[in-house]
């Protein structure tokens, strides 16, 4: 994409009644107003909040969306030019039910109130297979510290990727920590048992992954609390 397109969707998520854009500092001194209002103040509702992290063009939040129109979706990635498309799409389709926020995922506990949030879906992650990088894997410790924080007690995490690395890493953290492990598989297209909502949403480089024969795999897991 041309700086000068991703300057015209940057100008364009400003004027979208949909996008919120907090700044960090507003995080970091617990300034922002939405915080612990998601459902009165941005949704206008109090059903549900779920968040996708790294939601790229933002395809799987606008589709959650439509399929459970009795939960709100807030699709979260630092690539405001990205989530455009996703944006725009759910304005031209009158949806109400989702929105997108552009921001870093390692902030999320300081932009949502404790037991704020329902379900996190964490949808092709980098996964950060290099050891210097792996303080970016969004499900190391420090961030599921962080999800299980803005979760509710019973709130669920869904994990879906292509990466076998970041299953197997995943799955292994979660065992160690003795985390409650819901569903899990290396192979979600190849079983009869897979959730609706994973194997009947694909984003588009999914689609591609398809294409050439790669596994998605998934895990839905939710966090043991004292």
């Amino acid at each position: 994409m041309g700086s000068k397109n991703k300057l015209k969707r940057f100008k364009e998520n400003e004027t979208f009644k949909n996008v919120i854009q907090p700044t960090r500092e507003e995080a970091e001194n617990d300034t922002l107003q939405l915080k612990g209002n998601w459902g009165k103040n941005f949704f206008k509702n109090d059903n549900p909040i779920v968040l996708e992290l790294g939601c790229g063009k933002g395809e799987y939040s606008v589709n959650l969306a439509k399929a459970h129109p009795e939960k709100n979706f807030l699709g979260i990635d630092i690539k405001g030019a990205r989530f455009w498309r996703g944006a725009k799409t759910a304005l031209e389709e009158g949806m109400d039910n989702v929105g997108f926020m552009r921001t870093q995922i390692e902030l999320i506990d300081l932009l949502f109130a404790e037991n704020e949030v329902s379900e996190i879906w964490i949808t092709f992650p980098d996964p950060q297979i290099k050891y210097k990088r792996t303080k970016h894997r969004l499900t190391n410790k420090e961030f599921l510290d962080k999800y299980k924080k803005v979760l509710q007690k019973d709130g669920i995490v869904h994990l879906k990727t292509d990466s076998e690395f970041m299953h197997g890493y995943t799955l292994g953290l979660l065992h160690g920590l003795e985390e409650t492990i819901e569903y899990a598989h290396h192979d979600v297209y190849g079983n009869d048992h897979s959730p609706a909502d994973v194997i009947g949403i694909q984003t588009f480089y999914e689609s591609q992954y398809l294409e050439v024969n790669k596994k998605i795999t998934y895990i839905k897991f939710k966090f043991r609390h004292a």
